[in-house]
């Protein structure tokens, strides 16, 4: 079954300006480097989005800009839902659902607290397909505030019902991966992986792409491997290591990590971050920033990308 979600996504930083209000010229930028680079869509208003630190207001504005940079080129999904009452959700992704996004994204952990079973998780979820029958929906197992896994038995009756199109796994096993792989074969379901370290493996076992925060540094160099780790075994493994020893560089304060990324690549932007502390970026970060960029040069051209 060909699938209409595939391929690699970035998970779309938030730039602000120097007064912290949403930088929209570097948001239609940020949508051109993607685009230019092969990104096959943009998952925007995400966590990596800072999206429990944007108002309701910026979450839509935001949706929106992108839309209208994308035109349509390719796929924008979005999420922005981060309300616990569930008449509030409703109202959020209704409004969501309003600004055309291609697909609106629940967060696993908004139906139910750590402590809460499957039962309380299972009865919310219903109750936003019922009350939004013609949404189309994504599902992300965000790990912000705590992270929920599905269950098999909650993918499987999705996936078999058509109420999903896209997941976004955090699981970072490779044995739930292929599990999943095997459970949604041959349903509409696309399953995309958030974790470099596993994301290999998981193209191996079925998955239908990558969607993750270091698409926002080279998703380029995830492309080649999506497109080529069947035909060329030996150098995606390569590609592989590279990308996971590269992604050790979110533990550096991202997403302002990701911001001075952008910048050294040409897109300007502050380091105005709600999420993190800026100053915690400190001179050590930039050293291993600056060092990932000149990797990703190297591998670049040895994979033939334009630098």
């Amino acid at each position: 079954m060909k699938k209409e979600y595939f391929g690699c996504w970035p998970t779309m930083i938030t730039p602000f300006t120097a007064d912290n209000k949403v930088d929209f010229k570097a948001v239609k930028a940020m949508v051109e480097w993607y685009v230019r680079r092969g990104a096959d869509g943009i998952f925007a208003v995400c966590q990596s989005s800072e999206m429990f630190f944007l108002s309701g207001q910026e979450k839509l504005d935001i949706a929106r800009s992108v839309l209208e940079a994308a035109a349509g080129r390719i796929k924008v999904i979005a999420s922005g839902h981060t309300a616990d009452d569930p008449a509030k959700q409703i109202e959020e992704l209704g409004k969501m659902a309003e600004t055309g996004v291609d697909a609106v994204v629940l967060v696993s952990n908004r139906f139910a607290a750590a402590y809460e079973g499957e039962d309380v998780f299972t009865a919310k979820a219903e109750n936003v397909f019922r009350q939004l029958p013609n949404v189309t929906f994504g599902l992300y197992e965000c790990p912000y505030p705590y992270r929920r896994l599905l269950t098999d038995e909650f993918l499987v009756d999705c996936a078999r019902k058509g109420r999903l199109v896209f997941l976004k796994d955090v699981s970072c096993s490779n044995a739930i991966l292929a599990r999943r792989a095997r459970l949604v074969k041959g349903t509409s379901l696309s399953l995309f992986n958030a974790n470099t370290s596993t994301v290999l493996d998981s193209f191996i076992a079925g998955y239908d792409g990558y969607n993750g925060v270091m698409a926002n540094f080279h998703v380029d160099i995830y492309k080649w491997l999506y497109l080529h780790f069947a035909e060329d075994p030996v150098r995606a493994r390569k590609v592989s290591d590279f990308l996971t020893v590269a992604a050790i560089v979110e533990a550096r304060t991202y997403p302002t990590c990701a911001k001075y990324h952008m910048n050294a690549t040409g897109i300007p932007m502050t380091l105005t971050t709600r999420s993190k502390n800026a100053a915690d970026f400190n001179e050590n970060a930039v050293h291993e920033v600056e060092s990932i960029i000149r990797m990703e040069k190297a591998m670049r051209a040895e994979l033939g990308l334009p630098l």
